[in-house]
């Protein structure tokens, strides 16, 4: 398959950010990496298996959920086209304890994590670049996991949003932004009940905290948001 209309979204990974075309040329030769459909619903990843290949949304969506002794599940992540997945998992001998779902119809990239830590023997100067990112992704996760910790241990729903918020503001680098979270994934996301998390959203814009329409979110006290978190 040629790859070539998808460089621009390779370049979003943190882990090729910022590879020229002919980088990327390289890496693809060295890699062969594998490219697959997903119809929405289908597993990418099950929990329970081991995995060796990193993979990355070239389209759609997908989630990052763990199953829970009741049946249900809390969803970990959910990423869109440039989100890169199974970076840390495919490089431990242990089974992975999360399943990846696609929330759309998606094509996946695989890269496999042998080579990805062992060089070919051409040395390629993009390698070290690209093993750098490597340990810059995991560590950056390391702290984004902290995070997500951080927001489901908050026993206040007001909280948990309200952290959310935030952190979404400061990674779209605006206090307007739009999110792919339908209101059921976002309840999936905080760990609450659909109509729990649609009941404190209206009373937080009566309090003059946001406004919001569908999946869009605009922040009016951020202060005030930040004293919820406490």
């Amino acid at each position: 398959m040629d790859l070539k209309p998808y460089y621009a979204v390779l370049r979003q990974t943190s882990l090729l950010r910022g590879m020229r075309d002919d980088e990327l040329d390289t890496m693809m030769q060295c890699f062969a990496p594998r490219v697959r459909r997903y119809q929405k619903g289908e597993i990418l990843l099950l929990a329970g298996f081991e995995n060796r290949e990193m993979g990355i949304v070239l389209e759609g969506e997908i989630s990052a959920f763990k199953n829970t002794p009741d049946g249900g599940n809390v969803v970990i992540t959910h990423m869109g086209p440039g989100g890169l997945f199974g970076d840390v998992l495919s490089g431990s001998s242990e089974r992975s304890p999360v399943s990846v779902m696609a929330q759309t119809d998606c094509l996946a990239l695989w890269l496999p994590y042998q080579k990805i830590i062992r060089p070919c023997a051409k040395l390629h100067a993009t390698h070290l670049q690209l093993l750098q990112n490597l340990v810059l992704t995991i560590s950056n996760k390391y702290f984004a996991l902290d995070r997500r910790v951080e927001l489901l241990i908050c026993k206040s729903l007001r909280a948990r949003i309200a952290i959310w918020l935030l952190d979404q503001a400061e990674h779209a680098k605006s206090d307007t932004f739009a999110v792919s979270l339908t209101r059921a994934g976002l309840a999936e996301y905080l760990n609450c009940d659909r109509s729990a998390l649609s009941r404190e959203l209206s009373r937080m814009q009566k309090d003059g905290l946001l406004e919001t329409y569908r999946g869009s979110f605009k922040l009016l006290d951020k202060d005030g948001l930040r004293a919820q978190c406490q």
